[in-house]
């Protein structure tokens, strides 16, 4: 039995839950491609999935323990092999995409969950994209309808997610402002944000501006503050929370937003990310117009995935940290 180095969890909790072992190697079905890793990226989903909080992700993930106990979402690497029904790929191509299991020596991804990978990317790079890129992507061009000339306003905007989210606005024809720390001000800066607002010295839901679209990932401020900043017909895109209680998380804004939205004119929304081959295609375009570049703060071996996840949880990473395998 072939076997392979994977981070391993076997209940829910702190980054002490986790651990490298050597397990067995997966098998590819049908209509899937066994992936030799390169590298993986880290968000704050996968830390969701590690800790099981809220609560709400063990009904879909386990409830008592992971059903599947190896970690990792984004993934970019080498076809090692493929399924018998896979058409798109060839053994040796380079790809990125999203699966379950990414931070292990081998995973096994189906074919419409992969791409090939940008031409102008490193893997490391665009083993940062996948999952943080494509929300960011959708919530401003799908959910946000987001058009050329509008305002938008981007909370959490130095992180993995907001680090494509201004790129993106501004490759849409946007006028973008970032919320971010003051360490971070000068990043947000640099890939493209007309105006910055360090949160701490200003109360950006005070400053009188009324936007067209507000992509929140940043997720800790409420309904109303966002929507007095809210153009009168604009559009509120929630894709993040880290408030709201050990049950429901961030989830109960986006609740609240469903119950108020048929009673208001601006359109409060959220959405579920499509990890699908032609969105990661389509994000492909811009990265390869040179109009979307990765931001990687820091990358970390596989042995030292419990020092990355502390690194994601202290909130001091700038974009994307990243696994190598």
């Amino acid at each position: 039995m072939s076997t392979m180095r994977a981070v391993v969890q076997y209940r829910y909790g702190s980054a002490d839950v986790l651990a490298v072992e050597e397990i067995a190697r997966p098998e590819i079905g049908d209509d899937e491609v066994l992936v030799r890793v390169h590298a993986a990226g880290l968000d704050r989903g996968v830390w969701h999935l590690m800790a099981g909080l809220p609560h709400l992700v063990r009904l879909v993930f386990g409830l008592r323990a992971p059903r599947n106990p190896v970690c990792g979402m984004d993934v970019a690497g080498r076809v090692e092999a493929t399924g018998k029904n896979v058409t798109r790929f060839r053994v040796g191509e380079e790809v990125f995409g999203t699966c379950s299991g990414s931070f292990a020596e081998y995973a096994c991804v189906r074919q419409n969950k992969l791409a090939p990978k940008p031409a102008n990317l490193t893997l490391e790079q665009a083993a940062a994209v996948p999952v943080s890129g494509l929300t960011a992507f959708q919530g401003l061009r799908d959910s946000g309808e987001l058009s050329a000339g509008q305002s938008v306003l981007i909370t959490g905007a130095s992180g993995g997610v907001g680090t494509f989210a201004v790129q993106i606005a501004k490759a849409l024809g946007a006028e973008v402002t970032g919320v971010c720390s003051e360490s971070k001000m000068d990043l947000v800066r640099s890939i493209g944000a007309d105006h910055v607002i360090d949160y701490v010295r200003e109360d950006f839901t005070r400053s009188g501006r009324s936007h067209d679209v507000i992509l929140d990932i940043a997720g800790n401020r409420s309904l109303t503050d966002l929507r007095r900043v809210l153009a009168p017909r604009g559009i509120l895109v929630i894709t993040g929370g880290e408030q709201g209680g050990r049950w429901l998380g961030g989830t109960d804004r986006q609740l609240r937003a469903a119950l108020l939205a048929p009673f208001v004119r601006q359109k409060l929304r959220s959405f579920i990310c499509s990890e699908s081959s032609e969105n990661l295609r389509a994000l492909t375009e811009l990265i390869e117009a040179g109009k979307v570049t990765p931001v990687v703060d820091r990358t970390f071996p596989l042995s030292e995935i419990r020092d990355a996840m502390r690194y994601l949880v202290e909130g001091r990473a700038s974009g994307k940290i990243v696994i190598t395998v």
